[in-house]
């Protein structure tokens, strides 16, 4: 195998990250834009001792669960990469990923029933960010998304993904980026539009409550499937000892915590962004509250002296990419308490994670994919763990 040599076959499966794999001379081939069951030649771009990438050249034979993808800058705009994959198809090859992270990062070989919680496929997204067009030509539009594999940005006018607010600001032209910021975010939902730099705090209402967030600050993008979300995080809550406090880790702007709040005698919060924590503030209104504006590492070296004087009923687990830092992986294997509800937007760190939890006699519980990002390769997921 070699740079610029042609190759055709059979893609056999699709890849984290969303491109297609075509075996080839004993090698693993990543081919972007293809769909399992498509006959296809491509040429070879990038050579490992073990795998390539290849560039697709031509589809023979088109699978059946290839669609066509109603966006006019797929392929070229960075954000979505599995728009030519049918629906039902992207959820199964989510599901199957998240399945294999857990059985070969996580070591754990009896899982139980992956649940599947989808979204409406389009006009989902509510929170996104745009770059300014450095030089707009006459009546092009002043924002962008980035190009795919590039820092180049594409001007858009529609955004099929967008929320109907966003897509009709789009469509009209009427976003504008503010002085001084070459990025920035806005989110929109029923009636409400906030953007960073102009009017950019506001309360979204989310099961009928209403929660204070800022558009600079993070926020889910998908309120549809965040609701369904904090209505299972909550019922998993509701089965923890409602005597003793909870924990809301990584809380960001307190969602999570907002929605359990009456369910446990006291409640702690651990969010290392102080602008988030200070939103979380404004939204919870526990009485037996307490704040903690820290790294989850600080957290976890401290929580034996000056942030636990009890132990915790319920925890909810939400952090970035990267997952738990070793301290705190360590500090629930040894005094986490009896039930734990791990959101994760990366299943390969979450598989590790639990991981160590069930090596330390945890068992995992529940494990549910939540599809807070359609027509892309990003897996949200949530792990319930229990103690005896």
């Amino acid at each position: 195998m070699a740079i610029g040599e042609k190759v055709s076959g059979i893609i056999v499966s699709i890849a984290a990250g969303g491109a297609g794999i075509l075996r080839w001379q004993g090698k693993t081939l990543f081919i972007d834009y293809t769909a399992p069951g498509d006959l296809v030649s491509a040429v070879i771009t990038e050579e490992t001792p073990s795998w390539g990438r290849a560039t697709l050249q031509k589809i023979h034979e088109a699978s059946p669960h290839r669609t066509q993808s109603p966006c006019p800058y797929y392929q070229h705009c960075g954000g979505c990469n599995l728009q030519h994959l049918t629906y039902t198809m992207q959820l199964q090859i989510k599901q199957q990923l998240l399945q294999d992270h857990f059985t070969r990062i996580g070591g754990i070989n009896r899982l139980p029933h992956i649940n599947i919680v989808a979204s409406e496929p389009y006009g989902y997204r509510n929170r996104m960010q745009f770059h300014r067009v450095p030089k707009p030509k006459t009546g092009q539009s002043r924002v962008g998304l980035k190009e795919r594999s590039s820092d180049q940005v594409l001007p858009i006018e529609t955004c099929p993904i967008a929320n109907a607010g966003i897509q009709r600001a789009l469509q009209a032209k009427e976003l504008v980026p503010p002085p001084a910021l070459d990025r920035f975010t806005v989110y929109s939902r029923f009636d409400m539009f906030l953007q960073e730099g102009k009017q950019q705090r506001g309360t979204v209402p989310l099961l009928g409550a209403p929660i204070h967030m800022d558009a600079g600050v993070f926020f889910q993008s998908n309120a549809q499937v965040l609701e369904k979300l904090l209505e299972t995080v909550r019922s998993v809550a509701a089965q923890a000892d409602h005597s003793l406090p909870a924990g809301d880790l990584y809380c960001g702007v307190g969602t999570f915590a907002y929605f359990i709040q009456d369910i446990f005698s006291a409640l702690d919060l651990m969010e290392e962004n102080p602008k988030a924590l200070a939103l979380a503030k404004e939204n919870i209104t526990h009485s037996q509250a307490r704040y903690f504006a820290v790294s989850d590492e600080q957290w976890a070296k401290q929580a034996l002296t000056k942030h636990q004087a009890h132990r915790y009923g319920f925890m909810v687990l939400d952090p970035p990419r990267e997952g738990l830092s070793p301290s705190l992986r360590n500090y629930l294997s040894t005094e986490g308490p009896p039930l734990i509800a791990y959101v994760s937007c990366d299943p390969a760190t979450q598989a590790r994670d639990c991981k160590s939890l069930v090596q330390a006699g945890y068992t995992l519980e529940r494990l549910e994919f939540y599809d807070f990002y359609p027509q892309t390769s990003h897996i949200e997921s949530l792990a319930v763990l229990r103690r005896a």
